[in-house]
């Protein structure tokens, strides 16, 4: 009969997963920024996470649960970027009010504020070392800095148009930029001397 053979009829299989694509869920939902959120980042430990937002603050959550640790404030405008040191115990910030801040991560407190460009600074990056740290701006400078110190080693009229990133390589010997005029640049960080342009073929 028609019933029966419904019966024997084979399952209808699964879809197989499709290969190369990954199946994805939601491991932690970090919730408690007030506006948006333009950066997050391991520290190198692993343990932490620190989230930096246009509502002016970071916050630092424990990794593995997500529990959040500790609210830090300071900067008058919000922040868009954010780097560890290292050793993970200290971070810096970028924010559109022209400061990078330095930050203890235990205390919460502001250790160093670095001031010297003129427009929202976009991106920081701490050197493997943790002694140098990098910054680019909207002013389409970029500055080296002594973390010791506070005080700038040098600032490079890097670029016609802002600065969007800027990234030291494995050993902090080179650091690299990139800008809104389409351009990348090889930098050496002991003298500033841009070492290479990367121009697209269709810049």
């Amino acid at each position: 009969s028609k019933r029966r053979a419904a019966a024997a009829a084979p399952a209808r299989p699964t879809r197989a997963p499709v290969m190369g694509r990954a199946c994805f869920q939601t491991a932690l939902l970090l919730e408690g920024h007030t506006a948006g959120v333009a950066c997050v980042k391991y520290s190198p430990s692993g343990r932490l996470l620190a989230t930096a937002s246009a509502d002016k603050s970071v916050m630092v959550w424990d990794a593995a649960s997500g529990a959040f640790l500790r609210a830090v404030t300071g900067h008058e405008l919000g922040i868009s970027s954010l780097c560890w040191s290292s050793d993970s115990r200290f971070f810096c910030t970028a924010s559109d009010d022209t400061t990078t801040k330095l930050w203890d991560v235990d205390t919460g407190k502001c250790i160093r504020t670095l001031e010297g460009h003129e427009e929202y600074v976009f991106t920081v990056d701490f050197s493997p070392q943790s002694n140098v740290i990098v910054t680019g701006s909207f002013d389409a400078t970029v500055r080296l800095w002594d973390v010791r110190s506070g005080k700038p080693i040098r600032s490079l009229p890097a670029h016609s148009d802002p600065v969007t990133s800027a990234s030291f390589n494995r050993d902090g010997s080179l650091f690299v930029t990139s800008s809104y005029d389409g351009l990348c640049r090889i930098w050496d960080t002991g003298s500033g001397q841009c070492l290479k342009t990367l121009i697209g073929d269709t810049n």
